[in-house]
């Protein structure tokens, strides 16, 4: 039996940028610097009203292909995840398998899950790889929230960034990732919601938990999220510790879901760790949903924190309720290139 093995990380964000200086320059009402404090995030990238999450996932995707000199016709499977598709129907991975050039002969589908996404990928690949139905898997997670939100609506314009990551996983002859955990509990379904769009009437739709201040068609309870993840996080830790056989002195970094700071830090106290081994990387993004583990490994990689041996839990939590974790240990060996490009930032004056 062969097994998912983590590969090279390429992450995309849209060239535009909206940092503090000019979301204050926007709303001079808003305190930035308490919003920062709370947040951790000092910019965002906003995708542009042309473009989708395809278009960013097939930018990921083209760099890994790029940066690493992936064969894409070695590609088995494709695996897309996203909550803001470019199309009711078709899946958009069949989009994005013709704009990528890859074989006909592969698999590819979309599944709808937001910050547990990722986890959820890997466990999909690890899947197809322990079956024998695939030895390569492209798992691309991409976001544009930007375009449920209004413009006005400081609880989520300020949290929320777009971007994309495209994840290799290869086929190893020694397991690397494993204990996966999941859980899902729908009654927090009206938490973090869009209600139109789908086929149900909006007006048939669930509600949310609280009356809404602002007319973005996303719509989200800070608090109760708060409270469900402080409930189920430190229990899913416990468990994955056990189920690998690891104590908490095995485990190099803890990589969580990168909410906010606020949410990161209320789970330091309750895990009773530092930042050091529960580390952050949203200054510059924001929450960019089922992409902030990627980015973050990216990120961890590029900075040499993250190296071969190196033994971690992965843990996505949120909008569902959804949440999952496992256990990874690194493997891969650093080889990123820097590319070029040009990023934009909106002029706060």
């Amino acid at each position: 039996m062969e097994f998912a093995s983590i590969g090279p990380i390429a992450v995309y964000f849209p060239d535009l940028v909206e940092d503090n200086d000019y979301l204050a320059g926007e709303f001079p009402k808003w305190n930035m610097d308490l919003i920062y404090e709370k947040t951790g995030i000092r910019a965002r990238h906003v995708a542009s009203s042309g473009q989708c999450a395809s278009d960013l996932g097939v930018a990921a995707a083209e760099k890994l292909f790029a940066e690493h000199n992936i064969d894409r016709r070695s590609i088995d499977f494709l695996l897309f995840c996203t909550q803001t598709p470019d199309y009711p129907l078709p899946t958009t991975a069949c989009l994005m398998q013709d704009r990528l050039g890859l074989p006909t002969s592969i698999g590819a589908l979309d599944f709808n899950l937001g910050c547990s996404g990722f986890v959820y990928g890997l466990s999909l690949a690890d899947g197809l790889i322990r079956s024998g139905a695939a030895r390569r898997v492209l798992l691309i997670t991409a976001e544009t929230y930007s375009k449920y939100i209004d413009p006005a609506d400081r609880s989520l314009r300020t949290i929320f960034g777009d971007g994309a990551a495209a994840t290799l996983i290869d086929a190893a002859a020694e397991p690397s990732l494993g204990s996966f955990i999941f859980g899902t509990d729908g009654r927090g379904a009206n938490t973090l919601m869009v209600t139109e769009g789908g086929a149900r009437p909006p007006s048939d739709a669930i509600r949310p938990s609280k009356r809404k201040r602002w007319p973005s068609s996303l719509f989200m309870d800070g608090p109760a999220l708060v409270k469900f993840t402080l409930d189920v996080v430190p229990p899913m830790v416990d468990r994955l510790l056990a189920d690998a056989r690891w104590s908490r002195e095995d485990v190099d970094m803890y990589l969580l879901h990168q909410a906010t700071s606020f949410m990161l830090e209320h789970l330091r106290e309750r895990l009773k760790l530092d930042e050091e081994h529960v580390p952050e990387a949203l200054k510059e993004y924001g929450n960019t949903v089922s992409s902030t583990l990627p980015v973050l490994m990216n990120d961890l990689r590029d900075s040499s924190r993250l190296r071969p041996g190196k033994q971690t839990l992965l843990i996505g939590f949120g909008v569902g309720f959804s949440w999952a974790g496992c256990v990874w240990t690194e493997t891969w060996e650093a080889r990123h290139i820097q590319a070029g490009g040009n990023v934009v930032t909106r002029d706060a004056a």
